[in-house]
């Protein structure tokens, strides 16, 4: 549905009531800004209640006004521009307590990931990984710091660990030559999709290797390329990719290979222990 909303709209246009045509020509000339206000600020802006917004989505099929809403935004994520981007969040926060907006946005992606979920799926990426010959992290541009953060833990608990660092194609490819089948590549990329990292997938996927995606949905490039693929919504806000909700995914993927690790994550983590202390990498309360 969500590549065919303005569609929707079009079609149905004869059979709205006089406010619903009034919401339908806007979005249909807005949707880019529409896609980012609440129902209460689109109904303000068309002259119309925000209980008659909400009837107007579920006149569109949807089960409210926010499932129409993440429509909008799936159709139109990979095409805004920064400028855009940032049009589009002066329509959203114009007016309002910024910091609770953006958490608050934050916290509706939370419950959005924990709720879409597929628990089988994730079990299932923790199983690839774990019975990998070798990791590979990929990660460019805004996604490199997910990458960089979950490299950072997965080195502590493998040794056949690499992050492909995405400073050019070609050392890219340079870096990923020995690939090959039982290998896991394990990319990462949200709106706007980087080809860079889409076209590293592919030299993975020729060369015989698994792929797991971490991506915000379905219509994503990379989950139609991966053999196993986590969800998580990353909003774009303003200028900003939001990356709250990946890394919270992350932190669970951790945790789950942990517990899966058992003992041997305890005996390396009390080795760690050890070296901190004998060399003194933490300052202490007391170093004074």
């Amino acid at each position: 549905m969500a590549k065919s909303i303005l569609h929707t709209i079009e079609s149905g246009m004869s059979g709205f009531s006089k406010g619903q045509k009034r919401i339908a020509g806007y979005i249909l000339e807005n949707y880019d800004k529409a896609a980012f206000m609440t129902a209460s600020k689109l109904g303000k802006l068309v002259g119309v209640s925000e209980s008659t917004v909400v009837r107007f989505a579920s006149e569109l099929g949807y089960d409210g006004y926010p499932s129409m809403q993440r429509a909008l935004q799936e159709m139109i994520r990979s095409r805004l521009t920064s400028t855009q981007r940032i049009q589009a969040a002066g329509e959203l926060f114009d007016r309002q307590d910024v910091l609770s907006a953006v958490v608050q946005s934050d916290m509706d992606k939370l419950r959005m990931m924990m709720a879409e979920a597929d628990r089988n799926v994730f079990g299932d990426v923790v199983d690839r990984i774990m019975s990998a010959h070798h990791i590979y992290i990929l990660g460019a541009r805004s996604s490199s710091f997910v990458a960089g953060y979950l490299n950072f833990y997965l080195h502590l608990l493998f040794e056949n660990v690499t992050l492909v660092q995405s400073t050019a194609a070609g050392e890219i490819f340079e870096q990923l030559f020995h690939i090959g089948p039982g290998d896991v590549l394990i990319a990462i990329t949200f709106p706007r999709y980087s080809k860079v990292t889409m076209s590293t997938v592919k030299f993975a996927q020729d060369r015989g290797a698994t792929i797991i995606g971490i991506t915000d949905n379905e219509i994503s490039p990379l989950y139609q390329m991966s053999d196993a693929a986590l969800l998580a919504p990353c909003e774009m806000i303003s200028f900003v990719d939001s990356m709250v909700a990946p890394l919270s995914l992350i932190n669970a993927l951790l945790i789950a290979i942990g517990a899966r690790m058992g003992t041997d994550m305890s005996t390396t983590f009390g080795e760690l222990e050890d070296i901190w202390n004998t060399y003194g990498v933490f300052g202490r309360m007391d170093d004074e």
